[in-house]
């Protein structure tokens, strides 16, 4: 052989071997775990914001991803095993939400890279070293919720001007809690109100809170952010209406028949996320991103339920409200 055809055949076989590497590249599917909190339908906008945002990023499920769901059913105890199975799955990066589930996926790996689409606080709770720096293999999406709760009890006392005695609903069991409460206790000293606290850790365990609160003549209640109880947002507007409890929750409690809404849009922070998605399947490292902290806050008033608890919402906060139901 000349060495000419040598070195042709040489350069030809290169090409060919790096056209086929790229179309393999091109074509690989990675797998995505997806671990949520509560029952796989209570939250379908959420799970859905995050594959449309994959789309808009050019993934499809079935040709380059495939998305490896588990979900908690409410039962935070769970948690650790299902992760577990995910990095047995060998997956290409975990996606989850909230404290709980930021806590226990660090817990489980140190290794695959954890996407939180939405958390309280991950310096208070140890999840990052920094939002600008995080560290380890965690990074997501957070933003400024006991600022956001003392808020909601600055407008239910707006909107019930005689009330001296309110309530507080949590999940005692999410570590979320700890800077909120003090943070909600606060404000109320301040508008010399006196706090109750009410715990749910479960569906099951909703109609013993509010029988609870009616027993100490709950004037209306605040309902602090978690994933169990943003899944049962309908049934907790249900009863506070019908125990004639004016109540005010995340930025969708409203529009579940709430009185009243104040947050972020949590369906566009799971939209969001998919971007750190994309940004890690292509080579970046959990922390070399930092957490991103959601600015936008919208007030939501349901008039519907105002007129049904007899109150009258002011001008004021109707003017400042980002949507009105009537």
């Amino acid at each position: 052989m000349r060495r000419r055809e040598l070195i042709t055949l040489v350069i030809g076989s290169a090409a060919a071997w790096s056209f086929v590497a790229r179309a393999q590249e091109a074509t690989k599917a990675y797998r995505i775990g997806f671990v949520g909190l509560p029952s796989a339908g209570s939250l379908p906008e959420r799970a859905e914001a995050f594959r449309a945002g994959l789309r808009d990023l050019g993934y499809q499920e079935g040709r380059n991803i495939v998305i490896e769901y588990r979900w908690a059913e409410g039962r935070y105890e769970r948690l650790p095993a299902l992760f577990a199975e995910l990095v047995r799955l060998n997956v290409d990066v975990i996606v989850t939400h909230g404290t709980p589930g930021a806590l226990a996926a660090k817990q489980v790996t140190n290794t695959t890279p954890i996407v939180v689409a939405v958390i309280a606080d991950p310096e208070a709770s140890g999840v990052v070293a920094s939002l600008a720096r995080p560290g380890g293999n965690v990074t997501g999406l957070t933003y400024f919720t006991p600022e956001l709760s003392a808020k909601r009890l600055e407008l239910l006392k707006e909107t019930v001007p005689d009330l001296t005695d309110v309530g507080v609903l949590l999940n005692p069991v999410n570590p979320a809690n700890a800077p909120i409460v003090p943070a909600v206790r606060r404000t109320a000293e301040l508008l010399k109100l006196k706090l109750h606290q009410f715990g749910v850790r479960g569906a099951d365990e909703i109609e013993a809170a509010f029988a609870e609160m009616a027993s100490k003549r709950i004037g209306a209640l605040v309902v602090i952010d978690d994933a169990t109880l943003i899944g049962n947002a309908k049934a907790l507007a249900q009863i506070a209406l019908r125990q004639r409890l004016p109540s005010i929750g995340w930025s969708d409690y409203a529009v579940a028949g709430g009185l009243l809404s104040y947050g972020i849009n949590f369906t566009d922070m799971f939209r969001r996320a998919a971007t750190f998605v994309d940004k890690i399947l292509k080579g970046a490292k959990p922390n070399d991103l930092p957490i991103e902290r959601a600015t936008r806050f919208e007030t939501i008033v349901n008039l519907k339920t105002a007129k049904a608890l007899g109150i009258e919402v002011s001008t004021s906060l109707l003017l400042r409200a980002g949507e009105v139901i009537e």
